[in-house]
């Protein structure tokens, strides 16, 4: 069965069984690898992409309660050449160690700033929470997430 989705701006058609995890569409039905698998329970938030603007966990996401929504990637969100302030200050404040998590600790910043444009700690922490980082950047992404909603709100 296929199922079509827009997908970072294109319409896709992916042959797949409907309950296949949205992760796994994504990487393996498009090869858009920058979103990783985690846990596969949707507690560490790795896989985090955006489903309608939403930020949603894409391990536990069936392909086929997407069909027809509008799916953004990390390599969706911006490019080299015009990154988005999430990414912008992802690199300024030296966010990443590992990068293994770093998509979707970006993909959950930039739905909240999309939501919340001026958090306050307590925004960023509560929004953030979910999203885990194994190398403890917990400050760094903090930092990164209030220069971003700058950007934003400057832009």
């Amino acid at each position: 069965m296929s199922t079509t989705l827009t997908v970072n701006g294109t319409s896709a058609t992916i042959d797949l069984p409907p309950d296949t995890p949205l992760l796994w569409a994504l990487r393996d039905g498009l090869n858009l690898t920058g979103t990783k698998f985690g846990c596969g329970v949707a507690a560490c938030g790795a896989c985090t992409v955006h489903v309608d603007g939403v930020a949603v966990r894409s391990c536990q996401t069936p392909l086929g309660d997407v069909a027809g929504a509008t799916v953004t990637t990390i390599e969706g969100l911006g490019n080299p050449d015009a990154l988005h302030a999430v990414q912008a200050a992802w690199i300024e404040h030296q966010v990443a160690q590992c990068g293994y998590c770093q998509s979707g600790q970006i993909m959950q910043a930039a739905s909240l700033l999309s939501e919340t444009p001026s958090p306050t700690l307590a925004q960023i922490d509560e929004a953030m929470s979910g999203n885990l980082c194994r190398c403890g950047t917990y400050p760094r992404i903090r930092a990164a997430v209030q220069d971003a909603a700058r950007r934003l709100q400057e832009a």
